[in-house]
């Protein structure tokens, strides 16, 4: 089809989520290879969002192609209740590479699916019904993932599923609990959970799902002992630890799964995103050894006519021995003091950058009107008018070539982890001459 043609049936006939769909003018892109895609004028953008924080290995890798090709050739699909080479394999390698104690490997087709599953899992092995979770969190769009999400999308699926409970949990720059120090906002927030854990009846609660690093709502990287800290606070209440890492898991974070970082071993392990990048849908739940023998002679209630896809699992195997052939998750702790250290010297040039955090290739500049006060450059949860010096700031980015990840008041930095250390560079500079455009927004420009 023409391009032309291509904006047409889309305005016409696509219903896109999370819009509006009057004057919506969707960007068609015609090709896309390694950390770079291209429109249809031409115009090719390095992609510092990886599209939805998932192509983790960067687009068109030769030997993921290949692997979905091989396997279509072979076989295209074959319903769950078949052994299969391919899902075998992947669930095999993926059990392989996660914390200690994890047995077995539930398929999704994506990364809601799978919060959807660790949670039901958690309700039926503990018997208890209630799911904490933080309200600075994102967890997926369907029923109860949505219900799950802390951050302003689930407000239009409200009343949601019951048991649903939410907590504050750290956020050093913007602290919910006064702290002075992150020790001290470490502390304060497990004596938090603690607190709400109290309240609400330990006796209760199934799990506290947690996103091991807080992914949309703000790259939070939690600090030193507070997964610790929920690790025993689940243990002392009998409740489970589920930790999504639909999006910090598979390299993001400098590790297969972001909780290696900090040694600590979830009950349930939520992943998506990075297992394949999106080459096919996929996703899944990995279970430790106690929570999968709650089934051994108990019907586990629950299954999709896609999970465990061949071609999504011939594509997971294919990623992951591509990820450790060509060395990419060391290339990422590499590429971290890098990055650390280039938007630290972006951050003291520019006033409208209120603070740097992240780790790995998973990091945000959190943008200001102050830096006194700590003001947004816009209001939360802004919209129209109150939202354009966010909007400025990511045309800004465009125009320059860099397709950037905004949310909020902030600006995420997350490539590919296959990107080169050069383009990483490249990347940055263009950052720095965008926010040029942020900083005309600060209280004392």
């Amino acid at each position: 089809m023409t391009d032309d043609r291509t904006r047409a049936d889309d305005a016409s006939y696509v219903f896109h989520s999370w819009s509006a769909q009057a004057g919506l003018n969707s960007l068609p892109i015609v090709s896309a290879e390694g950390v770079r895609f291209t429109d249809d004028t031409g115009k090719t953008y390095l992609d510092f969002s990886s599209q939805l924080v998932n192509v983790n290995i960067g687009y068109q890798h030769p030997r993921l192609v290949a692997a979905i090709q091989e396997q279509a050739a072979r076989l295209t699909t074959i319903a769950p209740s078949f052994a299969n080479d391919a899902r075998s394999q992947a669930a095999r390698m993926i059990v392989e590479r996660a914390p200690e104690g994890m047995a077995k490997v539930f398929f999704t087709n994506g990364g809601a699916e799978a919060n959807e599953n660790a949670i039901r899992m958690a309700r039926l092995h503990t018997g208890r019904h209630k799911i904490l979770t933080a309200y600075r969190s994102y967890h997926g769009a369907t029923a109860g993932a949505i219900a799950l999400t802390g951050d302003p999308r689930r407000w239009a699926s409200e009343p949601g599923m019951p048991g649903a409970v939410k907590f504050w949990g750290p956020y050093p720059y913007r602290s919910a609990f006064h702290a002075t120090s992150v020790a001290q906002e470490c502390e304060r927030a497990l004596a938090h959970l603690r607190d709400v854990i109290t309240v609400e009846g330990p006796g209760t609660i199934a799990a506290i799902l947690l996103e091991t690093v807080v992914g949309t709502n703000g790259i939070l990287v939690p600090p030193d002992g507070y997964l610790a800290g929920v690790r025993e606070l689940c243990d002392e209440f009998g409740i489970l630890f589920i930790a999504d890492e639909v999006m910090s898991g598979f390299g993001r974070c400098g590790e297969w799964f972001a909780v290696d970082r900090w040694g600590v071993r979830p009950d349930l392990i939520s992943f998506a995103k990075g297992v394949n990048s999106g080459y096919v849908p996929l996703g899944g739940v990995i279970m430790s050894a106690a929570v999968a023998s709650t089934f051994d002679t108990r019907a586990y209630p629950g299954g999709l006519t896609y999970s465990g896809h061949p071609l999504a699992c011939a594509s997971a195997v294919a990623s992951m021995e591509i990820f450790e052939d060509e060395g990419v998750i060391d290339h990422v702790r590499a590429l971290e003091p890098v990055i650390g250290e280039r938007l630290g010297r972006i951050a003291a040039a520019h006033p409208s950058v209120g603070e740097v955090r992240g780790l790995g290739v998973f990091w945000a500049l959190e943008l200001v009107r102050d830096r006194q006060t700590r003001e947004p450059l816009v209001p939360f949860n802004a919209a129209g008018p109150a939202a354009a010096p966010m909007a400025a700031f990511a045309a800004a980015c465009k125009e320059r070539g860099l397709w950037p990840f905004v949310h909020f008041n902030r600006t995420h930095i997350v490539p590919p982890c296959t990107i080169t250390e050069a383009d990483m560079i490249e990347g940055l500079d263009l950052l720095d001459d965008a926010l040029s455009v942020a900083d005309e927004f600060v209280a004392d420009a």
